[in-house]
């Protein structure tokens, strides 16, 4: 595929989203940086401005559709975008002594990791299917591949973003556009740093996102790491259902509850 020239990218302040702006920072090359952290949005964009990159930067919270909508529009009916990856997510879960999750707290999760994706996407549907060219990124998760014990609200999120990615391929390729899943392991992130737990095969966001950088460059369908998470999760679903469910509560995971909530 083309390398991209025109790149949006949401969750940009920090994590996996600042590392993918520095992978593609180079002269010639347009960052729309999307985050909530001014500050720390202001130094991604400084880094990638650093390596050469034209940027644009707005503070934004991907729950807010219709600023997301006017921004994303106005940006890609002045530079059309090339490559869209909707990256912003947060986590939540149990604690060990925990039961269940607090309602406003998955909703405020959901709010953020599936509609924050829609809003993300669906400015950019009918303008690249009319272009005929362009690249739609999601960023999911090994978790999103089964439901896991500590952290059921993240788990569906992400399974829906898998889903909704899916369904979307093979109908936007036929138009032109690539869409294109990621499903990375653990990342050492702010996000990630947050939950106690065992992390096998955990690398840093600067290799994450050159793996990311590398398959997208490919239009892979699926971009998943590493291969032996993946192909355990992969193999979880196919096994009894109860005997994973006693496996995975056997492991010590403390996953603490978002702050986060829907502003009323």
């Amino acid at each position: 595929m083309p390398e991209p020239r025109t790149i949006l990218i949401t969750g940009a302040s920090s994590g996996i989203g600042r590392a993918l702006a520095l992978a593609y920072a180079a002269p010639g090359i347009r960052l729309a940086l999307i985050g909530r952290n001014a500050e720390r949005l202001e130094e991604s964009a400084a880094a990638a401005k650093a390596r050469g990159a034209e940027t644009v930067t707005v503070q934004l919270d991907v729950r807010d559709r219709d600023s997301m909508r006017a921004w994303i529009a106005a940006q890609d009916a002045a530079n059309p975008f090339d490559l869209a990856i909707a990256n912003a997510g947060i986590t939540t879960g149990l604690a060990n002594e925990s039961s269940s999750e607090d309602p406003e707290a998955v909703r405020a999760l959901l709010a953020v990791n599936l509609f924050g994706v829609l809003n993300t996407v669906e400015p950019l549907l009918g303008p690249m299917c009319a272009r005929r060219r362009g690249q739609l990124a999601f960023i999911g998760s090994i978790a999103g591949l089964r439901g896991l014990p500590f952290s059921p609200a993240y788990c569906a999120s992400k399974a829906a973003v898998h889903a909704y990615a899916e369904s979307l391929r093979g109908r936007l390729e036929r138009h032109g556009v690539v869409v294109s899943l990621v499903i990375p392991g653990f990342v050492k992130t702010p996000l990630e740093e947050s939950i106690t737990a065992a992390k096998p095969f955990e690398i840093d966001a600067t290799r994450a996102a050159n793996i990311v950088r590398r398959g997208l460059s490919r239009g892979k369908a699926t971009i998943a790491f590493p291969m032996p998470l993946y192909l355990v999760a992969r193999v979880a679903r196919i096994l009894p259902p109860r005997i994973v469910d006693r496996l995975f509560t056997q492991f010590d995971v403390n996953v603490p509850e978002t702050r986060e909530r829907i502003p009323s």
